[in-house]
């Protein structure tokens, strides 16, 4: 089927361009209900070790689903393999199938780049080790990779933490091929076992096909978005040809919008905004260019800076109200004294009266859903 794009680019203004990616990352004041209708949406929620104030992929959920979300639910459709983690995301386990073309073709096809090649004659120098993994998880799987023997003949070598990390380094590359997967979690450590046992039987897409609906639902789910953007180890941030378009004032060079939502209304007296506190990993805030360029909103996770030269705080939540960010939260969860601790409220833009009533409704939501006493500053 031929699809005819506009003659004409479509053009948003940067409050309508914000409503729409609001309203496509489901952040309005009519709330989704379903964990699993949630996830299928945004496509995935991301995986990270940090729990200042709690877990990414809950603080996510938690933010569209407020306090009624249980993390119990998520942990319940891991066990149930409705959701699979591949690449540190949480996904749902039918769109596996939209991965299983690429992985058989690895490390790519066309032309390699030179880490490719160098990764698959590493791959190739151990052997033995990959056919001894497959062995193992075969007839004892799921494992831990404590207990999955380091027979590799060469050494995996990086100034970073994998340096000989041999057997977690294999096992990663496994995945990528196709070959092995993730089963689960004994505590923080991951389940290893067969693909074949983890992921369901559904017809593999073929690569390009794939490629073009991954895009399109990651569109659906960003509502507008650069066709070409910075590349990320973990998630991609384009959206490729999805969608159709756009120019958006006062901002350089084209983007692409997800029709659907050019069908709503985008008027101040319409639009259904709210107050919420998003997580630093929050897909509305991923892309910190697209961030600036639609928000006006200067933001970086200063977790790795040191204390004096944080200006937001170790974990600070942006606050969304309405189609604006408004300001950062510092906050902790201390487990110890069941206290949420606000340590301070920074205000980006002067905050009315309905501003601090909403944000402060927000957190001791938060609270609540954590099951702590919010302690807030007397001023912020």
């Amino acid at each position: 089927m031929t699809v005819h794009e506009p003659t004409q680019p479509h053009r948003l203004s940067r409050t309508e361009a914000r409503r729409i990616a609001v309203r496509a990352q489901l952040l309005l004041k009519q709330r989704p209900t379903d964990l699993l209708d949630l996830v299928r949406h945004l496509t995935m929620l991301q995986l990270d070790p940090t729990a200042a104030i709690a877990p990414n992929a809950d603080l996510v959920a938690w933010s569209r689903l407020g306090s009624s979300y249980d993390p119990g639910d998520l942990v319940a459709a891991l066990e149930k393999r409705q959701l699979i983690e591949l690449a540190a995301m949480l996904r749902p386990a039918g769109d596996l199938a939209l991965y299983r073309a690429d992985m058989a073709a690895w490390p790519g096809s066309g032309e390699l780049r030179d880490w490719q090649v160098s990764r698959r004659e590493w791959v190739r120098a151990n052997d033995a080790c990959r056919r001894d993994i497959i062995d193992r998880l075969g007839a004892s799987g799921p494992l831990t990779s404590r207990e999955l023997p380091d027979t590799c003949a060469v050494p995996w070598s990086s100034t970073g933490w994998t340096n000989n990390k041999n057997v977690i380094k294999l096992l990663d590359i496994m995945v990528a091929r196709g070959e092995v997967a993730i089963a689960g979690r004994r505590g923080r450590e991951r389940l290893w076992d067969l693909a074949s046992r983890v992921y369901p039987g559904d017809p593999v897409v073929p690569s390009a096909e794939a490629a073009r609906i991954r895009d399109e639902r990651r569109l659906r789910s960003l509502g507008v978005a650069r066709a070409r953007t910075a590349e990320s180890p973990t998630e991609a941030w384009d959206v490729g040809e999805a969608g159709e378009p756009a120019v958006v004032e006062g901002v350089n060079g084209t983007w692409r919008v997800d029709p659907v939502y050019l069908d709503e209304p985008l008027s101040s007296r319409a639009f259904p905004g709210r107050a919420a506190l998003l997580s630093p990993f929050d897909r509305l805030v991923h892309d910190r260019r697209r961030t600036l360029e639609l928000f006006d909103f200067d933001y970086q996770l200063e977790m790795y800076k040191p204390a004096a030269k944080r200006r937001w705080g170790y974990y600070a939540l942006p606050i969304l109200y309405g189609d604006r960010l408004v300001g950062k939260l510092d906050a902790t969860a201390d487990r110890k004294t069941g206290l949420l601790r606000v340590h301070a409220i920074h205000q980006d833009v002067p905050f009315t009266k309905t501003i601090t009533a909403a944000v402060r409704r927000e957190i001791e939501d938060l609270a609540r859903w954590l099951r702590m006493d919010s302690v807030l500053p007397l001023s912020g």
